[in-house]
C-alpha cells in the first residue's frame, strides 16, 4: 500500500493519502482547500486514480478541498450521514466500508467532537484515522456543532480503544509537530482519555477548557456543509496555458506548447551569459536575466503578459517562478525539463551548436 501524510501549516491539519499498489486506486482523508493543487499534483505524479475524498467530520478550522478535487480528478465525496452536509456522493453509516482496490477502510462512528465524526480504520487494523476524536495525548473540543463530552468519552472507549494496542493512530491535527501515536500509548498516557480516567473526570475537564472559537469557524462550517463548493467558480489551473502543477509547488508548461506560443509570452532565461550563448543555445526570443539578479531586475518584466522561465534543466527556473511570485507576478510558469528537454525534442534554438 502507498501511504503519505501531508500537512497544512495554516490550520495544522493532516491530510492522508492511501492507495492500493496494484490497482492504483486511492483515497484522500481530510483534504484542505488551499492544498488542493498540491494534493492533485501528488496523485497525478504517483499515477493514482483518486476514488474518494473522505471527511472525518465537518471542520471548523479549514475548508475542505473535496469539491475542488472532484472537479479536477473526478473523485467522489464521502462523509458521515450524520454530518448534515449537502453535496456528497456517498453518505456513510456506522461500519460502512470504503474500498480502494483490494483495500478498505471501515467508517466507525466516533461522535462527540461533532455529531457526525467518523474514524476510518484500515482493513488489517494497523492504522486508524481519528480526525478530531482523538489527538496525540489529547482530543478535540466538545462545545459546539453538536459536540458532547460524554459521547466523545464513550466513542473513544468503544470504537478506538477497542482496536489492537499496536494500531497506529493518525490524528486530524497536531500543534507540536508530532505525527502519530498508537492505541496502546493513548490508553496509558493520554491526559484526558487514558483508561485510568473516569467519565466524570473527562466531562469536568472538557467543560472548563475555556477555548476561543476557531478563527475560520464562520467561514469554514458553512463552506464544509456544502462539501467545500465555493460560491464563485474556482479552478486549479490559472488558464492562460495548459499548465501542470508539480508536487513541489511549481507551475510548469510543456515545450511543445511554448514552441507554438512563443510570441504570446515573455521568455526569461535565468542561466549565466556563457550558458545562454553556449552549446544548448536558448529559446528564440528569450531574454537573459540571470537568477542572481532576477529579483532586482523584476521591474524590467511586464506584469501584463505571462512569463515562462527557462534554465538548463528546469531547476533554477523553478526557483525563478517562486521569486517572481513573491514580487507579485501571477502568470508565471517554468519550462518543464529546461533547455535539455527543449533541445532533445529538436525545437528551434538561437545560438548554440549541433
Amino acid at each position: 500500500m502507498i501511504f503519505r501524510q501531508l500537512f497544512d501549516p495554516q490550520s495544522s491539519t493532516y491530510t492522508y493519502l492511501l492507495a492500493h499498489n496494484a490497482s492504483r486506486e486511492a483515497v484522500l482523508i481530510d483534504p484542505v482547500f488551499e492544498q488542493a493543487r498540491r494534493d492533485a499534483a501528488l496523485v497525478e505524479e504517483l499515477g493514482l486514480k483518486l476514488k474518494y475524498t473522505l471527511e472525518t467530520h465537518v471542520h471548523a478550522d479549514h475548508v475542505t478541498a473535496a469539491w475542488l478535487l472532484k472537479e479536477k480528478l473526478g473523485s467522489r465525496i464521502a462523509l458521515s450521514a450524520a454530518s448534515g452536509a449537502e453535496g456528497a456522493d456517498l453518505y456513510l453509516k456506522p461500519h460502512d466500508n470504503v474500498t480502494f482496490g483490494e483495500r478498505r477502510l471501515e467508517a466507525r462512528p466516533t461522535a462527540g467532537h461533532t455529531a457526525g465524526c467518523m474514524t476510518y480504520v484500515l482493513d488489517d487494523r494497523s492504522m486508524a484515522f481519528t480526525g478530531d476524536a482523538l489527538f496525540i495525548r489529547g482530543c478535540g473540543r466538545t462545545d459546539f456543532q453538536g459536540g458532547d463530552a460524554r459521547t466523545l468519552y464513550r466513542s473513544v472507549r468503544e470504537q478506538i480503544f477497542a482496536l489492537p494496542d499496536r494500531c497506529l493512530i493518525y490524528p486530524g491535527h497536531d500543534y507540536r509537530g508530532l505525527t502519530a501515536t498508537s492505541v496502546g500509548e493513548e490508553k496509558l498516557y493520554n491526559p484526558r482519555l487514558a483508561e485510568s480516567i473516569g467519565e466524570a473526570d473527562f466531562v469536568g475537564y472538557m467543560t472548563h477548557l475555556g477555548l476561543p472559537h476557531p478563527k475560520q469557524m464562520d467561514v469554514a462550517i458553512p463552506a464544509n456543509l456544502k462539501c467545500g463548493r465555493p460560491d464563485k467558480t474556482t479552478t486549479l489551473n490559472p488558464g492562460w496555458a495548459p499548465l501542470t502543477y508539480t508536487f513541489a509547488g511549481i507551475w510548469e508548461v510543456q515545450p511543445h506548447w511554448l514552441e507554438e506560443h512563443l510570441r504570446e509570452v515573455q521568455i526569461i532565461d535565468v542561466r549565466e551569459a556563457d550558458e545562454f550563448n553556449g552549446p544548448l543555445g536558448h529559446v528564440p526570443g528569450a531574454r537573459l536575466i540571470p537568477l542572481g539578479t532576477l529579483t532586482a531586475r523584476a521591474a524590467e518584466i511586464s506584469r501584463t503578459q505571462p512569463v515562462v522561465t527557462v534554465c538548463r534543466s528546469g531547476a533554477r527556473s523553478a526557483q525563478a517562478t517562486i521569486l517572481l511570485g513573491k514580487t507579485g507576478f501571477e502568470q508565471v510558469a517554468n519550462l518543464s525539463g529546461g533547455m535539455l528537454r527543449w533541445h532533445a525534442q529538436r525545437f528551434a534554438v538561437e545560438g548554440g551548436a549541433e
